[in-house]
């Protein structure tokens, strides 16, 4: 079975998007705020695409582990608008390196936690990201996804996608559990993702089995947090809009001061 068709089968389930963590700006109110909801669109199709039938328990399996993820609090101990973020480098697709501080010398800096290359919600999201991200480097602000994967999956996740901004691979969780976005996959979660083929193991190159959950930051120049976008129901993603209104907010500001 393919993975991308249990995910879908599994998000047919109705959850609202959590919207404490935000300035201002939630996925719900994007569309009252005249926001464009291209992710949150293509996000949609990607779900109504019918799947193949898929063990009955195996989706409420998914359904109540990630349910329970929500009501574990974790999303509201992450950090937040107005929190200073701690300084990194890490390793990019490229065989290079990247430090946050010297990317906040260069202007504002957006950060996406990801899953996973075997993630379809977060390869939409980074597709969406880089249909937007001439605006981003347009406000002058720099954009790098990070997920716990080795470099050589981070570059897969690159190629496939065609994305220009860097890629980073933050082995073993250090950054995200510095932002506090790091949990530990259910036992009963491990055989399903192995049915589904995702090894990750393979992917993050430890046994951990520990994940980010997903999370953008619009991060200014001072290092401190203008916009946070982190839900523990992976299906909800920060729209790009969103990310281009607030650095457009606060820069603006900041040329007027």
């Amino acid at each position: 079975m393919h993975v991308f068709s249990l995910w879908r089968d599994f998000c047919c389930f109705d959850r609202s998007p959590q919207s404490g963590n935000e300035e201002g700006i939630s996925i719900m109110s994007t569309q009252a705020t005249g926001l464009n909801t291209e992710l949150q669109q293509q996000i949609e199709a990607f779900q109504r695409e019918a799947p193949p039938p898929i063990p009955p328990d195996s989706v409420a399996t998914l359904r109540d582990t990630t349910e329970d993820l929500v009501k574990s609090g974790i999303a509201e101990r992450s950090l937040k608008v107005g929190d200073k973020v701690p300084d990194f480098t890490l390793p990019d697709a490229k065989g290079g390196t990247t430090k946050l501080s010297d990317l906040l010398k260069q202007g504002p800096v957006v950060i996406s936690f990801y899953r996973g290359t075997w993630c379809p919600y977060c390869n939409l999201q980074l597709r969406a990201y880089q249909r937007r991200f001439p605006d981003l480097r347009a406000l002058g602000a720099s954009l790098v996804a990070v997920s716990p994967q080795t470099p050589d999956n981070s570059l897969s996740m690159a190629e496939k996608n065609q994305l220009e901004f860097d890629v980073l691979s933050d082995v073993g969780n250090a950054v995200a559990r510095q932002f506090g976005l790091v949990f530990s996959l259910a036992e009963e979660l491990r055989p399903i993702y192995e049915g589904m083929g995702i090894k990750l193991p393979n992917y993050n190159g430890d046994e951990s089995y520990e994940l980010p959950i997903p999370g953008t930051f619009v991060i200014g120049q001072d290092g401190t947090i203008r916009l946070a976008h982190v839900d523990a129901d992976y299906t909800h993603r920060l729209e790009p809009a969103a990310i281009i209104a607030s650095l457009r907010t606060f820069t603006t500001a900041a040329r007027e001061q």
